[in-house]
C-alpha cells in the first residue's frame, strides 16, 4: 500500500500530502521526518535523481522536482522499486500539468491540477493509472478546484 504521498518547498513547508492507511496521530511524526530526510539529504541532489530510506518497516522514496520535494511512502508490495515508479508517474505527471519542472510559484499555480493528477494516479493507497494520455484524459473531465 502507498502510504502518503508529499510535496514540500525547499523551506520543508508542506504544499500537498496525501495519506492512505495512516492514523491521524501519526501524520505529523511522518510530515517532520520526512522534511527532515529531504533538509539532511537533498541537498545538491539533481532533479529527479531518486533516493531511498526505510524507516519503521516502510520504504521511502523520495527526490527534488525543481524547487519541490516529493516523497512517497510505502509497504508490502510497494517496496523501493515499486515506489520508484510511482514517483517516476507522479514527477511526470507535474511536469506535463506544469509544462516544465515546477518552481514553488507555478506548483502552487497549478494546485487544482495537480490534485486532480495525484488523485487520478493513486486510488486509496494503490497505484491505479500509470498511463500519460488516460490520466490527462479523466483530469480533463473534472473541473479544477478552486482555492
Amino acid at each position: 500500500m502507498i502510504l502518503a504521498v508529499l510535496f514540500a518547498n525547499s523551506e520543508g513547508n508542506i504544499l500537498v500530502e496525501r495519506f492512505n492507511g495512516v492514523p491521524a496521530e501519526e501524520r505529523l511524526h511522518w510530515r517532520s521526518f520526512l522534511v527532515k530526510l529531504g533538509a539532511e539529504n537533498l541537498k545538491g541532489v539533481k532533479n529527479e535523481e531518486l533516493l531511498v530510506a526505510s524507516h519503521k518497516s516502510v520504504y521511502i522514496v523520495y527526490t527534488v522536482l525543481g524547487d519541490v520535494s516529493v516523497y512517497v511512502v510505502g509497504k508490502d508490495e510497494y517496496d523501493e522499486l515499486a515506489l520508484a515508479e510511482v514517483i517516476f508517474v507522479i514527477t511526470s505527471a507535474v511536469k506535463d500539468v506544469c509544462g516544465k519542472l515546477p518552481t514553488e510559484r507555478l506548483f502552487l499555480d497549478k494546485y487544482g491540477r495537480i490534485c486532480l493528477t495525484l488523485d487520478e494516479i493513486i486510488w486509496t493507497g494503490y497505484l491505479e493509472n500509470t498511463d500519460k494520455d488516460r490520466i490527462r484524459r479523466l483530469v480533463r473531465l473534472k473541473p479544477p478546484t478552486e482555492f
